[in-house]
C-alpha cells in the first residue's frame, strides 16, 4: 500500500538531488511528489510503496522523516471537472481534505481525516 512520507529538507541547491538518488539507489520508485518551502526549510510529501526501504534510504541519507501516513489515492480521467466531482462526493461524506496532489499514471493522492468514509465516498457511483 502506498504511503505519504513527510520529509524535511534544508533549503538549498541540491537537497532534492539527494533525496532522489538516495531513493534511487535503494530501488524506492517515487509514486508522487510535492514540496514547498516553510519557515527556512524545504517540506516534501513523497508517495512510496515501500516505506520501510524508503525510511531506512532517507534516514541512512541524513535526511529527517517527519511523518508517515496512510492516504487515499485514486486514478482519475484527465477531464475538466473531474478533481470537483471526487472532491464533492469526499466534502458531502463529511470529510476534510487536508493534503492533495498528483501522482504518476494520472492519480491524486489525498490526505483526509477519515480515510475509509472519504474510499468509500470517492469510489460511490
Amino acid at each position: 500500500m502506498t504511503k505519504d512520507l513527510i520529509v524535511l529538507l534544508e533549503d538549498r541547491p541540491g537537497t532534492l538531488a539527494e533525496l532522489g538518488e538516495a531513493l534511487g539507489k535503494a530501488g524506492v520508485n517515487i509514486e508522487g511528489l510535492c514540496g514547498l518551502p516553510i519557515q527556512g526549510k524545504g517540506v516534501f510529501h513523497i508517495l512510496v510503496e515501500d516505506t520501510a526501504a524508503a525510511r531506512r534510504a532517507l534516514e541512512a541519507a541524513k535526511f529527517q522523516v517527519q511523518e508517515e501516513r496512510d492516504v487515499l489515492v485514486l486514478k482519475m480521467e484527465d477531464r475538466p471537472g473531474e478533481i470537483g466531482r471526487v472532491c464533492r462526493r469526499i466534502a458531502a461524506a463529511g470529510v476534510n481534505i487536508t493534503l492533495t496532489y498528483l501522482a504518476t499514471n494520472t492519480r491524486v493522492v489525498f490526505g483526509v481525516d477519515n480515510l475509509d468514509k472519504a474510499r468509500s465516498a470517492a469510489q460511490a457511483k
